[in-house]
């Protein structure tokens, strides 16, 4: 292929330019134009630069300085029974955001419904005896969802006051639900088993609502049985593709389905091995092509999906136990609570803390997990729950002291009253996961 003849192009020599500045010097310095010039032509490059600072990637020291200028604006209002905070999600609506709803997962087996600038409870849901297994929104609605351990999923109408379920997804008998998440387009719902015999299943409905069908009870489309030998303990749906999704166990695999295959071993993308009981998995990266995975006993994994068909290793990094390679500025990492990329920044972030109520928030590398900044004087017990508004940086948290907190940056709290921990005796639900320390502590003995 030839290349086109090149345009010519006019030159004039620098000696030409550089006469016309001559002679032009003194007309301008006797008018008063060439101080005007310059200081016009600092300006424009100055406005040049920040508008290029606009549109690049924030360094870690904004990052840094931004979330260490979180302060909590508003505290729950108190309950007579003290529950542990375990779940929060907030509507995604835009009727929502107007009402600034927040649903919350209590270990009493209820979700609480928040307004979200006043954190007062507005409506209470319960399935008592069951106890309630995670809590999402819809996308598209404000419906909310929960796997139960009495083998079904549960939708609430958040605006209604009944307590019953307005649609519930019934599993097959002896499934006791653990985990669960709906889709990106509202259509399916995955939910997650205890080990039963041999079985440990991911189970599938269909949840779009038929105007023909008037039963508020749904049958699964299907399980998959094969891929996980031990409780399925997290499923997290791809946020962008509806028919990509990852689960986690207590064997230690990660499995990667693409649910738009017919069968469970063609659906199967990709597995990986965090080498240890799963807690929390999450999508990350540009186009959230990347998996995260953290585990009870506090390791973190992250690995890259663009890597699959080609030669690169798809780990980007292994933790075994984060608690003892993380450089805190201030104190001690005990527990990890959970994971969130942030797309505006390109981020992502990982938020762990201590048992008397600090919160640590680090950012993730491949060469590891960096402190960026602690936030302190808002909960008085561990912090179990968490959930980050990337919009405004808005962050809520729930934890052991029965308190949920919204912090904001640079905003002042108008009535600072930190309240004690309202622990629970160990009638607490075995579901409830208790951070442990005990063999961190024995390991650095040795």
């Amino acid at each position: 292929m030839t290349k086109p003849p090149r345009q010519p192009q006019t030159h004039v020599p620098s000696c030409t330019w550089r006469s016309v500045y001559l002679c032009v010097l003194p007309l301008l310095e006797e008018t008063g134009l060439f101080v005007f010039i310059t200081v016009l032509s600092n300006a424009l490059h100055i406005i040049a630069q920040f508008l290029l600072r606009l549109d690049a990637p924030p360094d870690m020291e904004k990052i840094e300085e931004r979330f260490a200028n979180l302060n909590i604006v508003k505290r729950s209002s108190g309950t007579k029974e003290p529950t542990y905070l375990l779940g929060i999600d907030t509507s995604k609506t835009v009727q929502a955001e107007k009402e600034n709803l927040v649903a919350v997962l209590c270990s009493n087996g209820s979700i609480r419904i928040y307004d979200k600038e006043r954190l007062y409870i507005l409506r209470e849901f319960s399935v008592y005896p069951g106890l309630l297994n995670g809590v999402k929104f819809a996308n598209s609605c404000d419906s909310i969802y929960s796997s139960c351990t009495d083998g079904t999923v549960k939708c609430w109408d958040a605006r209604l006051a009944s307590e019953k379920p307005i649609q519930l997804f019934k599993g097959y008998p002896s499934n006791i639900f653990i985990s669960f998440d709906i889709n990106c387009n509202d259509h399916v719902i995955c939910a997650g088993t205890e080990k039963v015999d041999d079985d440990a299943l991911l189970v599938f409905w269909d949840a779009r609502i038929n105007s023909q069908d008037l039963s508020t009870t749904k049958d699964p489309l299907g399980t998959y049985s094969d891929t996980h030998s031990d409780d399925v303990t997290q499923v997290c749906f791809h946020p962008n593709n509806p028919n990509m999704v990852v689960s986690g166990s207590t064997d230690g695999l990660v499995n990667v389905f693409d649910i738009s295959v017919d069968n469970e071993e063609d659906a199967l993308v990709t597995t990986c091995n965090s080498v240890s009981s799963v807690s929390c998995i999450g999508w990350s990266g540009k186009d959230y092509k990347q998996i995260y995975c953290m585990t009870h006993d506090e390791g973190f994994c992250w690995w890259d999906l663009n890597h699959l068909d080609t030669d690169e290793p798809i780990t980007c990094l292994n933790i075994q136990d984060v608690r003892e390679v993380i450089n805190v500025k201030e104190g001690t990492l005990e527990y990890l609570i959970g994971g969130l990329y942030h797309e505006k920044m390109d981020k992502l972030f990982v938020v762990g803390g201590t048992n008397t109520g600090t919160i640590h928030l680090m950012s993730c590398t491949t060469s590891g997990l960096i402190h960026v900044t602690s936030l302190h004087g808002g909960h008085a017990a561990t912090v179990r729950s968490f959930s980050w508004n990337t919009q405004d940086d808005s962050l809520l948290t729930g934890g052991e002291d029965a308190q949920l907190l919204l912090w904001k940056p640079g905003a002042i709290e108008k009535t600072f009253t930190k309240k004690d921990s309202m622990k629970i005796a160990s009638s607490v639900s075995q579901r409830v996961r208790v951070h442990s320390n005990d063999s961190y502590k024995r390991r650095k003995k040795q």
